[in-house]
C-alpha cells in the first residue's frame, strides 16, 4: 500500500513534468519524415513509375543504349580507380599524420578535411577552372599532351579530392590505436619491414581501408 502511495504521485510527477527546451520526438520525427518524402521518396517515387510506365521493352532499349552503357562505364570506372588511389594515398597521409610529428603538421591534418567543408559545385567549378586548357595546371599540362578538364581523367581527380578525407578519417582513428610496441615485438622477431606492413599493421586496418 505504502509502494502505491509512493508510486502515484511519482508518476503523476513525470507525467506532468514540463517538457524539454529541444523540440520532442513527435517534432523531429515529423520533420524527418517530411524532409525524406520531399527530398527523397517523392523524386524516386517518380522515376520508378515513369519506369514503369515504360515497360520492359522500351526499358531493356535504353538500358542497353550505348550512351547509357558508356556513362556506366565512365562512372563505375573513374569511382573504381579513384577509389584505388585514395586506398594508397589515403593510407599513407594518414600514417604521416598518426606516425610522425613535423612543423605544419596541424595545417596538413586541417587541408585534409577541405573537401568536406567546401560544396562539391564548389569543387567542381574550382578544379575546372585549374585544370582547364588556359587555367593554372591545365597550360602546364597541355604541351605534355594531357587534358584533364571535361575529361575521365578530370572526373578521376575529382573523386579522389572528394573521396580522400573519408579514407583519412576513417584509417586514422584505427592507426592511432594500433600499439607500437606490437611493431617492435615483430622486429626483435626478426619480421622485415614489409612483413610487419603486410602481417601486423594490414589485418588491422584492413577493414577501415575497405570502409574508407
Amino acid at each position: 500500500m505504502t509502494a502505491v502511495a509512493i508510486t502515484a504521485p511519482a508518476r503523476a510527477g513525470w507525467r506532468f513534468r514540463q517538457p524539454s527546451v529541444i523540440p520532442g520526438f513527435g517534432l523531429t520525427l515529423g520533420f524527418s519524415l517530411a524532409y525524406l518524402t520531399l527530398i527523397i521518396l517523392i523524386p524516386l517515387s517518380g522515376l520508378i513509375w515513369r519506369s514503369a510506365a515504360l515497360g520492359w521493352t522500351d526499358f531493356w532499349v535504353i538500358a542497353t543504349d550505348r550512351r547509357t552503357i558508356n556513362a556506366l562505364r565512365i562512372s563505375f570506372g573513374t569511382a573504381f580507380v579513384a577509389a584505388a588511389v585514395n586506398v594508397v594515398f589515403g593510407t599513407l597521409v594518414a600514417w604521416v599524420l598518426v606516425r610522425y610529428r613535423f612543423p605544419g603538421r596541424r595545417i596538413v591534418d586541417a587541408m585534409v578535411d577541405l573537401p568536406f567543408a567546401l560544396p562539391t559545385a564548389v569543387a567542381g567549378i574550382a578544379l575546372t577552372t585549374l585544370y582547364a586548357p588556359n587555367g593554372w595546371i591545365g597550360k602546364l599540362l597541355l604541351p605534355l599532351g594531357l587534358k584533364v578538364a571535361y575529361t575521365p581523367l578530370g572526373i578521376v581527380i575529382a573523386l579522389v579530392f572528394i573521396g580522400l578525407p573519408f579514407v583519412v578519417r576513417t584509417v586514422q582513428p584505427i592507426m592511432e590505436e594500433i600499439d607500437k610496441e606490437v611493431e617492435e615485438a615483430a622486429a626483435t622477431l626478426g619480421a622485415s619491414r614489409f612483413q610487419i606492413v603486410t602481417r601486423v599493421l594490414f589485418p588491422g586496418l584492413a577493414p577501415a581501408i575497405v570502409t574508407g
